[in-house]
Formats: structure tokens, C-alpha cells, sequence
């Protein structure tokens, strides 16, 4: 009985080819799309996951109440950790840690090299799993002038990974700079972990760099707590919540912790509750996966049901023989299963060849491994797609009565007519919404990327001051600016950098209870004209005035946040000290334009210098740069000369929503490609069984354009439905995206007008191929034996 089913199996694929083809192309099509969108999301889901006590691994967190809301920071005072672990016994190890917004320099065996590096605790590697290859877990950090560094980093200043403990190194940012021993070596991190270093410094060694800037009004380090198996975490969290108050009385802060294993994904916070982050897009793209799924499957049911016209006979005479309904149930799913799963086999040959660009598209180190779990997914997931895609097909064609088959009345089951209509319906209509949401993407990514910021950010290169540099500051600056092509140079922190932000502020006619957040930026003379930033009152830093070190200049949104009138001239306290606003700047976007402008002050600090930046002469970049390099390793022997441009790496801060858009847009054509295939594979089959009909009206007189109209109107009519559902659902979505950005484009009709046409127009293409040919047939073939 198996062989003949599979018999019969075999001769239905060889008798309806193009429908077999269509259906497996359209299958593998969706199959490999849904297996590479599992690949980005497992790893996505894996982030930070690899902790072995992940579980118990958490981050505090500092809610900031002001009168415009609460903002949450990750960032609370460097006296946290130590404090938390000697007041609760929830806590089994307390971590601080803090990020420098700036590579540092490390010198090994004359080598000098930019990496990444971090002051932690003493216990970091008691509570974060990265594999020390030398050195003992508990002991590496407990030197303050010890340094641990990653075998990445060994081998490019020793060449090696062996006989390194115990070996002298030197790190440098700012004018900080010290030697240190190598106190351990630990293995690279892998790619799950959100966060990658070069090497660890002792926390000791920073709260000396702050020296009394380390208080607790002072929020620059990032705190993590190893808490005791069996804590409640919400009664631990009430305890927590008002513990800056017993430190600070007049406190604001509120504290909180949130599992590590959050950070990567759930990262966004609106007025101190959690409001998503990348979950968004790992949501999203599992629900694109099963469209284009779902639009596979409506595919291989639409062409199915409408073979069944040359099929029927088969069922009537099988039933007419004594087949039973399961029986031909059984056969016909079974028709899919195999189909399903001869797509899958390609579908894994696509993901094979695809697994690298993708890779490289989403910016993660994906693989293809055939691991127990990969295969059991993969296989799951063929099974419910040959199940979903047969089961209409199944049980309609064995639902056919032997007696009404064989006389030749199928329309007696027209119902299935209206099924497939609304199975097309439903698959364009996705195909527009993901048309239209492309589209919306794209113009808020080019909005971005077009928007004026408030400053210049064309032609500006920047890098880091290190060694010599840093040390002989004016007299590389006064070269820099002899440099042919270089137009003005300056230096202090980068604007796309953030350098942390202060309440340590008051000014007369401040509110005590009213604590304002405001960012700081570092600059030299002559930074806020090189990027040409616009002075709306007063003036800038400048040497004409004397010495400026007693001056501060501040934003739009600063002066307005403060309330004050006429603010040339008057005198505001910063971290104790009196400082005269000399100037006011007009708002700028120093931050992504999913921030609102926030209040902002300058202060000058001619050293140290964070960056160099320059501007430079368009269309002189390349010999502009050889210059700058030259001068640079006059000054600096030995290192290498790392440098941005502004414009570069502001589009990289929209480096997740640029992958969004290139994401989307691939699978939306995907996902058109397939409806398409369904679509074009619907016209062949309608053109198929109204050939007696274009026959009896071409011996009538009819032209061929009005068999074209008769084959493409009822088409026009589904696709015309499927984008006024489509519509509605789109600008829903598009509005509910776009809420992620405070300065966004607006929705307009156009967008969702065009979206809706180009569907209609790829419905008509489709569609008018087999119309075309359908209108040239001969009346004669058309009539006979028919």
C-alpha cells in the first residue's frame, strides 16, 4: 500500500511539474528565510546568557526623579559596590566597574596599541565567566598595578601567550599613565558577550584618578551583584530602592537591579519602567519569519485546491472503489510531507550559501551546525509547515462525493474558490505591509542621516591624543593647523562621546527640590568653532579674554531648564566652584536622534585632551590625511595613527537601525517573490480552466486585450482588497517604530499610496504573463477535446 502511494506520490509530481517547482521554490524559499532568521535570533536570545551563575547575576540600576519625569541610568557612584556588599548579606559579591568613553594605549615589547580596556573589582572574575589561561580567578585583580589582559592582546605585544605573567606593560588615557605587571591572561570572550575587552585594571587605580571627584553625587561607574541562591528578588529590590538616602539625604536616586542577562536585550527604560529594547527587533523578525512561512504555505494551498480540477476523477473513482476519506487524507498530506521536506534539503543548501553574507549583514558570527537542538528545530518546523501547507488540499480534495465528481459538477464546490481568493488576499496583504513598513524605514534611516545635527560633521577627522601627543599638546595643535589642507584644529571630548552627566550644579534661583541632569563635554579654544556650532548670546572660549578657566557656556536646553533670563554674566556653581556663563550655543544633537536635546555645558579644559579633532579641505581628504599621518608619527614614533571621520561615526550609532532596514527589505522582496510565485502559478491554473471560455469568446470576435482584462481583473480585485486591509495595519505599525525616535519623519499619505501601487504593479506583471499567453491561443486548440 506505502509503494503505491508513493507511486502515486511520484507520477501527480511528474504530471503537475510546474506546480511542483513552484511549490518547492516557494517552500525552500520561506524554509531558508525562517532557518537564517533562527540563526540570528537564537543568538540573539544567547547574549550575555553564558554566565554559569547567570541566574543570580545582577545590575544595579539608578532611577533619577526630576519634574519632567524619571530617567534611568546604568551608570550610580563609585562607592556603590563596596558599600552594598558591607550593608546587605543578600549579596555574596559586589563589582564595580567603569568604562573610560575612550580607548586607552597599552605598550608592550615596544609596541604600541589602542584597545579596549576597563577598571573592575577585585572579584570581576569570581562573577562573570570569562576563562582566566593563566592566573587564579580570585587573586588577578587583587594587585592594584597588576593588569589582565586577553590572549588577543598577548599575542599582538608578545607574540605569545606563555611566560607573559609577571611581565612589565605600560597603559596611558588622557595624562594618566603607568606601568604595570601582567597579572593573568584570560581567554577571548565569545561572541555571545555583549561587552568585549582587551584588559581589566584594578577599581583601586581609578577612585585614585578621580581622587575627590569620587563622592556619591558623582554617578560614573557601573555596579554588578553575585546575590546569594534563594534571594527574593523583588523584596530585595524594596530594600535597595531608597539606599543612596542613607549615604546623601537629599538624594533623588532611586535604586534597582535587573538580571544581567537583560542588559543586551532589554536595555530601553521610559520613565524608570522597562519598555523593551533589541527584543523589539528579535520580535519582529520572528513574526517575519512566519509570514513569509505562512505566505509559502498559502501558496502551496492555493495552487493545490486548484488542481483539484484535474484531480477530481481520481478522487471519485478512489472513493467509487471503496477508498476511505483517511486513506486519501493520508495520501495527500503525505504529498506535502514530501515536498516539505525536498524543500527543506534546499533550504539548507541556501542557508549554507547565504549563512556568510548574512553574517556579515547582521554583524553577528552565525553558523550552520547540525547539533541535536538545530536538527530537532529544522525538523519540527518542516513537519508543522508540510502539515499547515497539505492540510486545506487534504481534506478538501478527499471531501469530494464519488457521485457529484464523476458527473463533472465540481461547481457544486465553488466554496474552495472563495477560500482561495481570501488565502490571496491575506498573503498580499502582508506582502504590502511589509512593503510599506521597508519604505517608512528607509525614510526615517535617510531622515537621520540627512537631518542638520546643529553642527558640522562633514569633512572632521578625529583621534585620540596618546603618548607625545598628549604630553605636548599646543605645540602638536599649532603644527596640526600649519598642515596643508587642514583648516582649524582643536581639541577635548568627542561630541558622539558621552562623558557622563552631573546634578553637581546650582545657579541662583534653583529649585533644592528640583535636581537637573546635565551632560558635560570637555573642549579646548577653538573647539566649538571648528564644529562650527552656532553661538546664540555671548561668546566662546577664547584666548582675546584672558584666561577662560573660570568661564562655562551652555545649551539651549540648559538655560531654559534653569529658567534663567539674561544668563550672560551670571554666576553658577559647578562641583564648588563659581564659573561665569560667557556664552550661550544653539541646541545641537550630540546624542542619537532617539534622545531629545538635553541640557548641556561646556567646560574648557585645554588638558588633557581626549580627541584631536580637524577640520579638513573637501576633496583634499586623502593627501590631507598622508600629512596629518606624517606629522603624527613625527611626533609619536612607534604608534599608529587611529582615526575617524565625524559623519562615519555618527552613521554608526545607527548601525542597528541601518541593519533593520537592510534586514526588512530583503525579506520583504522574499516575501513578494513568493506571493508572486503563488500568483503566477494561480494565473496559469485560471487561464487553464477557462480555456474553453477565452476559446467560445475569441470565435465571438473578442480581442485579445479584453482576455488580458478577463484574466488580470479578478487579480486586480484581490490585490485592490489586500491593501485596503493592508493599510490600516501598516500605519499602525510605522507609527508604533517611529516612537522610538524623538525626531522622526512624518507619515505621509504617499508612502502608503505607493506602497499599495508597487504591490498592484508586481500583481499585474505576475499575472499579465499568463494573460498574454492565454489571450494568443488558437480558438481551435482552445475547443478541442475539451
Amino acid at each position: 500500500m506505502l509503494q503505491h502511494s508513493l507511486l502515486l506520490i511520484y507520477r501527480n509530481f511528474i504530471r503537475f511539474k510546474s506546480t511542483f517547482v513552484i511549490n518547492l521554490i516557494g517552500l525552500s524559499t520561506g524554509l531558508a528565510c525562517a532557518l537564517l532568521i533562527f540563526l540570528w535570533v537564537k543568538q540573539e536570545l544567547a547574549m550575555d546568557s553564558f554566565h554559569e551563575q547567570a541566574k543570580q547575576l545582577y545590575q544595579v540600576m539608578t532611577n533619577h526623579h526630576n519634574a519632567s519625569g524619571t530617567v534611568t541610568w546604568e551608570v550610580g557612584p563609585g562607592l556603590l559596590g563596596e558599600a552594598l556588599q558591607a550593608d546587605m548579606p543578600e549579596i555574596k559579591y559586589a563589582v564595580s566597574s567603569s568604562d573610560i568613553p575612550e580607548k586607552f594605549t597599552v605598550s608592550g615589547s615596544e609596541k604600541h596599541i589602542s584597545a579596549a580596556g576597563q577598571f573592575v573589582s577585585k572579584d570581576y572574575f569570581n562573577i562573570f565567566s570569562y576563562q582566566l589561561l593563566h592566573g587564579a580567578k580570585g587573586q588577578v585583580l587583587s594587585n592594584r598595578n597588576g593588569i589582565v589582559i586577553s590572549e588577543e592582546l598577548a599575542l599582538k605585544l608578545f607574540n605569545t601567550t606563555q611566560d607573559v605573567v609577571g611581565k612589565t606593560m605600560q597603559w596611558q588615557i588622557l595624562h594618566f599613565k603607568k606601568p604595570v605587571i601582567v597579572t593573568g591572561i584570560f581567554q577571548t570572550m565569545p561572541s555571545t558577550a555583549s561587552e568585549r575587552y582587551d584588559f581589566f585594571l584594578s577599581f583601586e587605580e581609578f577612585k585614585s584618578m578621580l581622587g575627590s571627584a569620587m563622592h556619591w553625587d558623582n554617578h560614573q561607574a557601573k555596579t554588578y551583584l553575585l546575590l546569594e541562591s534563594g534571594v527574593d528578588v523583588e523584596q530585595f529590590n524594596r530594600k535597595l530602592s531608597g539606599f543612596l538616602k542613607t549615604k546623601t539625604p537629599d538624594s533623588n536616586v532611586a535604586l534597582f537591579v535587573r538580571p544581567y542577562a537583560d542588559k543586551y536585550l532589554y536595555n530601553k527604560y521610559e520613565n524608570g519602567v522597562q519598555a523593551g529594547g533589541r527584543i523589539e527587533y528579535v520580535q519582529l523578525f520572528s513574526l517575519i519569519a512566519i509570514f513569509i512561512l505562512i505566505i509559502a504555505c498559502i501558496n502551496f494551498m492555493n495552487l493545490s485546491t486548484a488542481k483539484a480540477s484535474r484531480r477530481v476523477k481520481e478522487v471519485g473513482i478512489k472513493k467509487a472503489m471503496g477508498a476511505s476519506r483517511r486513506s486519501l487524507i493520508l495520501q495527500y498530506l503525505g504529498e506535502s510531507m514530501l515536498v516539505a521536506f525536498a524543500s527543506l534539503i534546499v533550504a539548507l543548501m541556501l542557508v549554507e550559501l547565504l549563512v556568510g553574507p548574512f553574517s556579515r549583514l547582521t554583524g553577528m558570527q552565525l553558523s550552520l551546525s547540525y547539533h541535536p537542538l538545530f536538527i530537532l528545530g529544522a525538523l519540527s518546523l518542516t513537519l508543522f509547515t508540510g502539515l499547515l501547507a497539505g492540510s486545506y488540499p487534504a481534506l478538501y480534495l478527499s471531501g469530494f462525493s464519488p457521485a457529484t465528481v464523476l458527473r463533472g459538477k465540481l461547481d457544486a464546490f465553488a466554496g474552495e474558490l472563495w477560500a482561495r481568493k481570501g488565502l490571496v488576499v491575506f498573503q498580499f496583504a502582508l506582502s504590502v505591509v511589509l512593503i510599506i513598513s521597508v519604505m517608512v524605514v528607509f525614510r526615517q534611516i535617510a531622515y537621520v542621516q540627512t537631518k542638520n545635527l546643529g553642527y558640522s560633521k562633514e569633512n572632521i577627522i578625529y583621534f585620540t591624543a596618546e603618548g607625545n601627543v598628549q604630553e605636548k599638546l599646543e605645540a602638536f595643535l599649532d603644527e596640526l593647523e600649519k598642515t596643508p589642507g587642514v583648516k582649524s584644529a582643536s581639541s577635548g571630548g568627542s561630541i558622539l562621546s558621552d562623558y557622563g552627566s552631573t546634578v553637581g550644579l546650582t545657579w541662583p534661583g534653583a529649585n533644592p527640590d528640583q535636581a537637573i541632569a546635565f551632560q558635560t563635554l570637555p573642549v579646548n579654544y577653538g573647539m566649538i568653532e571648528t564644529l562650527s556650532i552656532k553661538i546664540k548670546a555671548g561668546r566662546s572660549f577664547s584666548r582675546e579674554f584672558g584666561a577662560d578657566s573660570a568661564s562655562i557656556v551652555f545649551n539651549e536646553s540648559a538655560i531654559q531648564a534653569m529658567g534663567l533670563q539674561e544668563p550672560i554674566g551670571k554666576v553658577v556653581n559647578v562641583w564648588g566652584e563659581n564659573k561665569m556663563i560667557i556664552g550661550v550655543v544653539k541646541d545641537f544633537h550630540f546624542q542619537t536622534l532617539h534622545e531629545k536635546v538635553k541640557p548641556l555645558f561646556f567646560r574648557l579644559e585645554p588638558k588633557p585632551a581626549l580627541k584631536v579633532m580637524a577640520k579638513i579641505d573637501a576633496g583634499r581628504e586623502k593627501e590631507t590625511v598622508e600629512n596629518i599621518q606624517a606629522l603624527y608619527n613625527r611626533f609619536n614614533p612607534g604608534f599608529v595613527l587611529d582615526y575617524k571621520f565625524l559623519d562615519e561615526a555618527y552613521q554608526a550609532l545607527y548601525t542597528s537601525e541601518q541593519r533593520v532596514a537592510d534586514l526588512a527589505k530583503y525579506f520583504a522582496c522574499l516575501a513578494i517573490l513568493i506571493s508572486c510565485l503563488g500568483l503566477f502559478g494561480l494565473a496559469a491554473f485560471t487561464a487553464e480552466r477557462r480555456k474553453k471560455e477565452i476559446g467560445v469568446r475569441k470565435v465571438l470576435g473578442a480581442s485579445e486585450w479584453s482576455i488580458v482584462y478577463l484574466i488580470t481583473s479578478d487579480f486586480t480585485k484581490l490585490v485592490l482588497v489586500s491593501v485596503a486591509l493592508a493599510l490600516p495595519i501598516s500605519y499602525f505599525l510605522a507609527a508604533n517604530w517611529l516612537e522610538n525616535f524623538a525626531y522622526r519623519v512624518e507619515l505621509e499619505p504617499w508612502y502608503f499610496m505607493s506602497g499599495g501601487f508597487a504591490a498592484l504593479l508586481i500583481a499585474w506583471l505576475t499575472v499579465s504573463t499568463q494573460a498574454f499567453k492565454a489571450s494568443k491561443l488558437n480558438p481551435t486548440d482552445c475547443l478541442q477535446n475539451v
